[in-house]
């Protein structure tokens, strides 16, 4: 059995079962890498893959054990690479986040800013998905950090550290019969159409409770999970929208006008989210504190070595977190 042979089965599953693809990933070739995957099924003395003639079309059940595995393998190993490239040139190397649209666009430019300014050399690698991908992109080794408010807390290989809390605005045209009410109750919101985050994304579920727990059904016609979009079909009249308050920008959004929302809805809390067991380079300590300088390097080791869940929310009950 080969690391190499690990790396193709992973990265095969990992591609859709296209080995084409895999292997111009790998900058190899597609008969290379069928070849090793024979091999090592051929060794172990199981299929890994199911096939239809020459095409792979599913992961076997055997093939999902192993390669459950053979992924905490090759992050093993690549954790032996980080700490060597750490002693080595602990000012290079790779940090790769995952995150939503409204974090990527609100919250991180000016940290991303500053961090790129203080290490040049080392190369920022942003993915953007649904906080479910997101999660899953931690918890499989794909990326560094998660940065989320929904999804995280169903992965429990990741380890979870509130960042700050923030809530939501009301955003309609200048001429909306909203602005000229006073303090916004849910019942004004659910008179008109209204236009929103896709269930799952930033802060979304906080939303829907607040109008369930007032026995109310607004009428949600339009959903979107970037912040922007949604702004553009407000400009539209299609509905009045709600949005993280981080998400009107002041220049660009003059046309609109945000309505505070925050007596209306819980607070919802962003998190960063860490796999367990994983090597944390000093950058990545450096980067998380520019997000959320209450997580210093102490604090985030305290959580990296928490037993479970609940010990880490303990940790940070009694740390104020700034609000948004």
């Amino acid at each position: 059995m080969k690391l190499q042979q690990l790396k193709y089965i992973w990265e095969v599953a990992h591609h859709d079962l296209n080995v084409s693809a895999t292997a111009q990933v790998l900058y190899t070739s597609q008969p290379g890498i069928s070849k090793q995957i024979r091999l090592l099924e051929d060794e172990l003395g199981i299929e890994i893959f199911a096939r239809s003639g020459k095409h792979l079309t599913r992961v076997t059940p055997a093939g999902e054990s192993v390669l459950k595995v053979a992924g905490e393998i090759l992050r093993k190993v690549d954790a032996i690479k980080q700490i060597a490239q750490e002693f080595s040139n602990d000012r290079q190397g790779s940090l790769s986040i995952a995150t939503t649209h409204t974090q990527a666009r609100y919250a991180l430019p000016h940290v991303i800013d500053g961090f790129i300014h203080e290490y040049p050399d080392v190369a920022l690698h942003m993915h953007q998905g649904t906080p479910v991908q997101i999660a899953e992109l931690a918890a499989d080794g794909t990326v560094d950090l998660a940065i989320a408010t929904e999804g995280m807390e169903h992965f429990s290989d990741l380890v979870m550290m509130p960042c700050y809390r923030w809530n939501r605005s009301i955003v309609v045209p200048k001429d909306h019969p909203l602005t000229r009410k006073g303090t916004l109750t849910l019942e004004d919101v659910a008179a008109f159409p209204i236009v929103t985050y896709v269930f799952g994304f930033t802060g979304r579920s906080k939303l829907d409770e607040a109008f369930v727990n007032k026995g109310l059904a607004p009428k949600v016609v339009f959903t979107a999970a970037d912040a922007d979009v949604i702004k553009t079909y407000v400009r539209l009249g299609l509905g009045v929208g709600i949005l993280a308050h981080m998400a009107i920008d002041p220049e660009l959004d003059r046309d609109l006008v945000s309505l505070d929302a925050s007596h209306l809805f819980e607070a919802s809390v962003t998190r960063i989210g860490i796999r367990k067991g994983t090597f944390i380079r000093g950058f990545t300590y450096q980067f998380i504190e520019r997000f959320a300088p209450h997580l210093t390097k102490a604090l985030v080791e305290q959580a990296m070595t928490a037993t479970n869940r609940h010990d880490v929310e303990e940790l940070f009950q009694s740390i104020p977190l700034p609000t948004y």
